[in-house]
């Protein structure tokens, strides 16, 4: 909670931060291209080979997104821009040679640091690092599962859903994150771990564990519908259906939409 910003100075900034972080990933590109294309520094270090993306999207990774996102064709290339810069930015940012003299692998796509970076000083995502870390682990891989860097097509289907989303895949995509252990249900335990982290200790709490468990049953009795002791999937959706406010009942899953739509006026403009 120590590294945690005050949410009024970050509100007080918020526009601010999504524009020049998106003029920041727009401008890094070109920043790396220079510093490779100066000469070498003496001693030569090992090269290792950049493993980057295609400048150029393939026609039918269009067709498919087009299908399967709410972006447009404009969108998606303006998309595709800043995810090659990102992952170009994060390359170059790893050393050539690791403790040994090996050459380093290049991670080929988003990896969780710049993916951090995105939804910290993008979106203002300012939440737990459980949960981020929750958001990170939860985007669709395929049969990576929540393994490995981001390729493109997950990156575009992660953001349509974060800036433009449906109420019903918003609330999907919030379930999953607050289910830790991914079996369907948010127990009264996952409840706990999340809001536990939420909550400062106030001087004189000789049990602060107590006020969490105290909260978890108040949400509890919001959440679970069906009355079973935990909340499923339905359980959520009626809830949240009822009191919207309940959505990021366990913390910050998705952009303010002041922060989305400056993101997506920016990408309009390019």
């Amino acid at each position: 909670m120590g590294d945690k910003k005050p949410q009024h100075q970050i509100s007080m900034a918020a526009s601010a931060i999504a524009l020049r972080g998106v003029r920041l990933f727009l401008s890094v590109g070109r920043a790396a291209a220079e510093k490779r294309a100066a000469p070498p520094p003496r001693p030569r270090r090992p090269k290792t080979k950049l493993v980057l993306p295609a400048n150029k999207l393939q026609q039918k990774v269009v067709d498919m997104l087009l299908k399967n996102t709410k972006f447009n064709k404009n969108e998606l290339e303006a998309l595709h821009t800043m995810y090659r810069r990102l992952v170009t930015t994060a390359q170059t940012a790893v050393p050539t040679t690791g403790s040994i003299g090996q050459p380093v692998a290049k991670v080929d796509g988003i990896d969780q640091c710049t993916f951090r970076d995105v939804m910290h000083n993008t979106f203002d995502l300012v939440t737990e690092e459980a949960v981020l870390d929750r958001v990170w682990l939860t985007w669709e891989r395929g049969p990576t599962g929540g393994e490995g860097a981001l390729k493109f097509e997950t990156w575009a289907h992660g953001l349509s859903i974060l800036l433009r989303g449906t109420d019903e895949e918003r609330r999907v995509h919030c379930f999953a994150v607050y289910d830790l252990n991914g079996d369907g249900y948010i127990t009264k335990d996952e409840m706990f771990t999340l809001l536990k982290n939420c909550l400062l200790k106030q001087p004189g709490d000789e049990d602060p564990d107590e006020g969490v468990r105290d909260l978890v049953e108040l949400v509890l009795k919001k959440l679970d519908i069906d009355k079973d002791g935990k909340v499923s999937i339905d359980d959520y959706r009626q809830a949240v259906e009822k009191e919207p406010l309940l959505l990021e009942a366990f913390g910050q899953c998705l952009p303010s939409k002041r922060h989305a739509t400056a993101f997506m006026k920016t990408l309009s403009t390019k």
